[in-house]
């Protein structure tokens, strides 16, 4: 009889492999998996890095200094973006700008999501009558204009500091989330896995901890994105109004001079295409992130995707 042949044994995965699987979430592998997300990660850590990088690129005082003999001047290897009527070099307010801008939408971002998950998990998990004091809460909070609040707010202190602008856009933009994650979190609360825990006799942090919260990971990235690019857009656009810090630099500072000086008229179109460019490329790549994340929650848009890309190899080949 012919002697049998061993079997082939498959190679073992590499420690670095297992490492790297051992402490990346699923959520994390399924976000980097989505073409629209690591776009769009792409794009913001792009702007991360340009203004954490901006006080080795440039000097600050090039962003909001005046100096007349460099006034008006085209872009060039000298000057990548231009310089303002004053000699204010854009390069150096998109540069610096960013970084204002940024903490802007991260702190708001930040604040926002905390609030609205704390509250929505905690009226949902609860219920009865704290569910109600918290909804009704949400609910005046929810109809609470963003922008007036923010004019009146330093219209009365007499200040227009980042701290200012972060919790105001912060404490008027949770309330929506927190009803988005408070209906999510009542629906995961009737959940087999969630009735067992309780069954077993585990304690409230650990069902909320460990289990309700993993399963909403998600959508509290996505509300967390979503405040952020919206901080943006309003600090931004009450910038362009001169109702910001007008001797920081930020975006919207830029775009509220090249407006007073009327650079559109001049056709100094540099002075605001290129902070322009800056808001709408972030906002932009926030978009791809929440479209990612969306594809991380949502299991018929990965099938949906996988779909239509064996569809695009077949009609290659």
């Amino acid at each position: 009889m012919a002697q049998m042949q061993p079997m082939l044994e498959l190679p073992a995965a590499t420690p670095f492999a297992r490492t790297r699987r051992k402490h990346l979430p699923g959520w994390l592998l399924l976000l980097l998996g989505s073409p629209k997300a690591r776009v769009g990660l792409g794009i913001v850590l792009g702007m991360v890095l340009l203004g954490l990088l901006a006080p080795l690129l440039i000097p600050a005082s090039k962003a909001t200094e005046f100096s007349l003999l460099d006034a008006r001047q085209h872009p060039s290897l000298h000057h990548l973006f231009g310089t303002t009527d004053q000699g204010t070099d854009v390069f150096a307010q998109v540069a610096w700008g960013a970084r204002r801008s940024l903490l802007i939408g991260a702190g708001a971002g930040a604040i926002a999501t905390v609030l609205a998950t704390v509250l929505g998990l905690f009226a949902a998990y609860v219920g009865g009558i704290v569910d109600e004091l918290i909804s009704l809460v949400t609910n005046v909070f929810f109809v609470i204009p963003t922008i007036p609040l923010l004019i009146d707010v330093t219209a009365f202190l007499h200040q227009r500091g980042l701290l200012t602008m972060i919790l105001v856009i912060a404490f008027t933009l949770w309330a929506f989330e927190a009803r988005i994650l408070r209906a999510q979190a009542l629906t995961l609360k009737n959940r087999d896995f969630v009735l067992a825990a309780k069954v077993a006799g585990e304690s409230t942090r650990r069902i909320v901890f460990g289990e309700l919260l993993p399963n909403m990971i998600s959508r509290i990235a996505a509300a967390f994105v979503l405040v952020f690019y919206i901080a943006i857009l309003v600090a931004a656009g009450l910038e362009f109004l001169g109702l910001g810090d007008l001797q920081k630099a930020s975006w919207g500072v830029a775009l509220y001079w090249a407006t007073v000086n009327s650079s559109v008229l001049q056709g100094e179109w540099w002075s605001f295409v290129f902070p322009g460019l800056a808001i709408g490329v972030t906002v932009l790549g926030l978009t791809l992130v929440l479209a990612g994340i969306d594809e991380v929650s949502n299991p018929r848009l990965r099938v949906e995707r996988v779909r239509r890309r064996r569809l695009f190899r077949r009609g290659v080949t």
